[in-house]
Parts: structure tokens; sequence; C-alpha cells
């Protein structure tokens, strides 16, 4: 019962929140419950690398009649993504503390529904109930930005909603076609089927769509920005860290288990569409000044690197992939939680706005010196081996790919050091009450900002030392989604992935 207790307790929790009333309270028992979730998650910890495919498995019939069941289990590479996510929940409610000042109530059962449905995306074995924890998903994030958002929130919104909801369409038709081949919507089961060469043809295109928009990859990626600028700094950090990485799992979980001719044979477009990814991402983002945007425009490149290495169909790609999975996460995550911080004390997102933070925010430029190198892969953090990973595989798998991927690298050491070197080392920006304080000492961090970067900072250091640990847990999950179109490529009649 341990996933299902995951999945439940932020929902009574939010039931709960209801009968609170003083918005402190709000703040101290959805802090409260997002411990007691890490808690629920300790049993995790048992999960057994190269042991069945599936652990924790729990099987209820739902709707006996048309063949639903509540069925939930993880493997290597959904543990990862769960737990991610239940670290996320009680540090967005801490540097939202400030940040959140009316509908307090109402902002923190967003935030525990969210990581409710997240967890249920994760863990879903079943394709409807998958299906409907991916769709339950965009309520909650559709408010975060819609009612706390900045000024263009209902633009921001409105586009969000509209993007995911047209790729969510093409998923439910893919997932009624492999009802109709299989007579089960059990994801395992579906597993262990052969389908026709045209029939993966199309359900690949329905299901990569959907997955394509969520990630975003480039052209779909529009919605991200203005979803990314909009949303509060608890809103951004769930996004970045959580949503964009069900699209990476979709094509992990569904297109190359069940779909892997399909997957061979769309390899060259989805490898170009990553390629686009990363060079637009960070091109785009070398010209921005607003933090928030920069940032946002860095997720499609990195994410990028993400797809690049799914679809190289080596261990070492996909070994980076779900390590940049996890190492974005921790990064843009700290990333957003920093803009976040420095607007509470400027009230401006734009770099020219908070230039010269060195010289007197020393423990705040660490932190946010840390996690921008961690964001252009520098060795020894996280990000390096994820971005290293992806770039074996793609040079194993073609040369030109993995040379074209090079300057997606250079791009994110251009335009994270630049904003490093403008925050840190600037010309102090004349912002009213800003610089011009009396006792400057005081603008720098605090013990709350110090308890939500500190678990973020540690991992960007441990990841990028020691990662090992992650890579044991992932690497047999990892085979497995492998072991199909391994087989495939190793067939003469197979159809090749050749980009040459």
């Amino acid at each position: 019962m341990t996933l299902t207790s995951l999945i439940f307790f932020p929902i009574l929790a939010s039931i709960l929140l209801v009968f609170i009333k003083d918005d402190l309270r709000v703040r101290q028992f959805s802090l409260a419950a997002g411990f007691v979730e890490i808690l629920l998650a300790l049993p995790l910890f048992t999960y057994t690398p190269g042991g069945n495919v599936f652990q924790f498995v729990e099987r209820v019939p739902w709707v006996p009649k048309w063949g639903l069941n509540y069925y939930l289990g993880i493997d290597g590479i959904s543990l990862t993504m769960i737990l991610l996510t239940i670290l996320l929940l009680p540090l967005c409610v801490l540097c939202s503390w400030r940040y959140i000042e009316k509908r307090v109530k109402e902002f923190h059962i967003c935030l525990l529904l969210m990581a409710s449905v997240c967890i249920g995306v994760f863990s879903a074995l079943d394709f409807v109930l998958f299906y409907v924890f991916w769709e339950a998903m965009l309520v909650p994030m559709f408010l975060l930005i819609a009612v706390w958002g900045g000024p263009k929130r209902k633009y921001a919104s409105l586009k969000f909603i509209i993007y995911t909801l047209s790729g969510s369409t093409l998923l439910l038709v893919a997932i009624i076609a492999f009802y109709t081949q299989t007579g089960t919507f059990s994801i395992p089961e579906m597993m262990k089927h052969n389908y026709s060469f045209t029939f993966q043809y199309w359900a690949f295109l329905a299901m990569a769509l959907a997955f394509a928009i969520k990630v975003p990859m480039f052209p779909f990626h529009t919605w991200l920005p203005a979803a990314h600028v909009e949303a509060p700094t608890a809103g951004s950090v769930v996004l970045a860290s959580v949503l964009l990485k069900m699209g990476t799992y979709g094509f992990l979980r569904f297109t190359l288990p069940l779909t892997p001719d399909a997957s061979i044979y769309f390899a060259p477009m989805m490898i170009g569409f990553s390629i686009a990814s990363i060079l637009y991402g960070g091109f785009v983002a070398l010209g921005q000044n607003d933090m928030k945007k920069l940032i946002a425009y860095s997720s499609v490149g990195h994410m990028g690197f993400v797809t690049l290495g799914i679809f190289m169909f080596n261990l070492r790609g996909l070994e980076g992939a779900v390590m940049q999975m996890i190492n974005h996460g921790i990064t843009t995550g700290g990333l957003f939680m920093m803009v976040g911080a420095v607007y509470e004390r400027s009230h401006s997102r734009e770099i020219n706005d908070n230039k010269g933070l060195g010289k007197f925010l020393p423990a705040y430029m660490f932190f946010f010196g840390l996690f921008s190198l961690s964001s252009l892969a520098f060795p020894g953090t996280n990000s390096f081996v994820g971005e290293i990973l992806v770039l074996i595989g793609a040079f194993q798998n073609n040369y030109w790919v993995g040379a074209m991927a090079i300057p997606g690298a250079l791009l994110a050491a251009a335009y994270m050091l630049r904003l490093l070197q403008k925050m840190a080392w600037g010309e102090p920006s004349s912002v009213p009450g800003w610089h011009g304080a009396a006792n400057k000492k005081k603008f720098d961090i605090n013990l709350r900002e110090w308890a939500y970067l500190v678990p973020l900072a540690l991992l960007v250091i441990y990841l990028g030392l020691a990662p090992g640990l992650t890579l044991r847990t992932i690497d047999p999950s990892l085979n497995q989604t492998l072991s199909k179109i391994q087989t495939l490529q190793q067939q003469p009649s197979a159809v090749a992935l050749n980009i040459e």
C-alpha cells in the first residue's frame, strides 16, 4: 500500500486544509504534510535493482466490466521520478512562504494535488489510470498559473491548457487503439504483444505528439516560456522539475517498448527535433534579459538532450537521458527558486535590475553560482554526468549526431556564464530600496531559504561526484526497455537507424 498512501495522503491533507482558516497555520500544515509524505516514501528505498521488472505492485479491480484495474507499480525509472516529486513538495511550500499572499489555502491545496497526480502518473500500470492522472494534472497546474501568476497569466494558462489538451486527445486515441489490439489496459501485458508496423506507425505518431508537447520539443515549445514567466515560483519549479519529465517518461514507458519498429523508423526525425531543441533553446536563451525566460528557454535545450539520449537506442544514451531528467529537475528547480528569492527583494526579474549582487549577497551568489555551473554541465556537478552520457551515446550511435549536439553545450556555457557574470560582478543597478539599503547584509538569504536550497545543492554535488547508486538503480529497467529495439536492430530485415 506504499504507492497508494503516497498518492492519497496529499489528497487527504488538501481536504483537511479546507478547515484551516489562518494563513500561517495553512503554511505550517502544508509543510508538515510534505515531510510526512517523505516519511511515507521511506519504504521505496527497499527497491531492489535487478529484481522484478515492477515492484511495490498493487492491483485491485476498478471497473471489471471494462477490464479496468487500479494497477500500480514502479521500476527504477519511475522510482527516481517519484522521489524527486516528493522531495520538491516541502521545498515548494518553503519557497512560497512569503511569495504567495492571496488565496493561500487554495494555493497549497493545488500544490498537494499536483504532488498526488504526479506520483500517480509515474506509478500507474493501467493505461486508463495513467491517463486519468495525466489529465488530472492539468487542473491544479492551470490554477497555479491562472490565479497566482503574473500580469499575462490568463494568456499563459490558456495557452498551456490548449496545447496539453490537444496532445492528450491523441494519447487517448492511442490508448483505445492498443485496447482493440490486446483486449487489456494493462501496460505490462501490452508490452508482451507484437504489433504490425502499420499499427505502430500511427500509434507512435499519436503518442509522440502528446509527449513532445509535454517535454516540450521544438517546435511544440511555445507554451513553455509563457507558462514559466507567468507562474509563481513554486509553479515554475513543479512545471520544470516534474511536469516536463512526464513527456520523456512517456517516451521511455510507452513508445520504445510498445512501438519499437516505429521508434526505429522515426528515430531520425526525433533526433532532428532534439538537435533543433538544443540549438534553438540555447540561442534564444542567450538573448534574454528576463531571468525566468532565460531559464525557461534553457529548459527547451536541456530537455532536447534528454530526448536525444532516448532515441540513441543504447544504454549510455538512455542512462544520460534519465540522469538529465533527474538533474534538470534539481538544477532548474533550484534556479527558479533563486529567481523567486531575488524577486522578493528587488521586485524585478530583469538581469539589469539585479546586477552586482556578489558584493553584498555572498551566500545567495554561492548557491546561484552552484546551480548555474550545474546548468552548464560543469565537471563535478550532476548535470555533467547526464550530459556526458548522452554525448557518449550519441557518438557511439553516429559521429555527426554527437558533433551537432556539441554547440548546445557551448551555448549553455555562454548564456549561464553571462547571467552569472552580470549578477555577481556587474555594475550595481539602482533599484529603489535595493542597493541603497543601509544594512545590505539583511538582504542575504535567511534560514527558510537555506532550508530549501541546501538539499538541492547537496544533490547537485552528490550526483555529480557519486552517480553510481542512481545508475545501478535505473540500469535494469533501461536494459528491459532496450531489449526489443536491440533485437530488432540485429535482424537484417529490421528498419535500421541510418543518418549518415
